[in-house]
């Protein structure tokens, strides 16, 4: 993993506002959770599963908090539900900052059938995302999102191919 590509995710946070992020264990976002979670502006609250994550963060944002979830995309599954209820009936922003495992160069067959279900998902649930192809695009997508994300009321992601890291 280059520590620049964790490096441009995480000033892509810190650019955007993000004070408060939940977080999912994932090899691939290792560095940016070491850097968010000494970070004592970022509130970080691991998780065990993403719906709680999203629950958390919920919360965080009726408290006035622009918030962020780490989390792989397998666990975008999971989340399903709440993304299509809470978060879109009562119009609350995230940024999804997703490690996209599955995709070219995935090493762990397991991951590749999500890999190529996610973006269908996210557009069946009408979730604005980008797939950066270099740290300052991912730098810069997690700022656009965000401010999308924070007009609209709408969860957005970053999706990080296994190519970006």
């Amino acid at each position: 993993m280059k520590v620049d590509s964790s490096e441009a995710v995480y000033a892509g946070m810190k650019d955007a506002g993000i004070d408060f992020a939940v977080s999912v264990p994932c090899v691939n976002l290792r560095t940016v959770l070491e850097m968010v979670d000494a970070d004592p502006a970022i509130m970080h609250v691991p998780v065990t599963r993403e719906e709680e994550g999203f629950g958390v963060a919920a919360g965080a944002h009726m408290a006035g908090k622009t918030t962020a979830i780490l989390m792989q995309n397998s666990g975008l599954g999971n989340s399903v539900n709440v993304l299509a209820s809470l978060y879109s009936l009562y119009h609350i922003p995230i940024t999804m900052i997703v490690s996209h495992r599955g995709t070219e160069g995935e090493f762990m067959e397991a991951q590749v059938p999500m890999g190529r279900a996610t973006g269908d998902i996210l557009r069946i649930l009408e979730i604005p995302f980008r797939t950066p192809r270099s740290p300052a695009e991912a730098r810069e997508s997690i700022g656009e999102l965000t401010d999308i994300s924070l007009r609209t009321g709408k969860a957005v992601a970053v999706l990080l191919d296994v190519s970006y890291w």
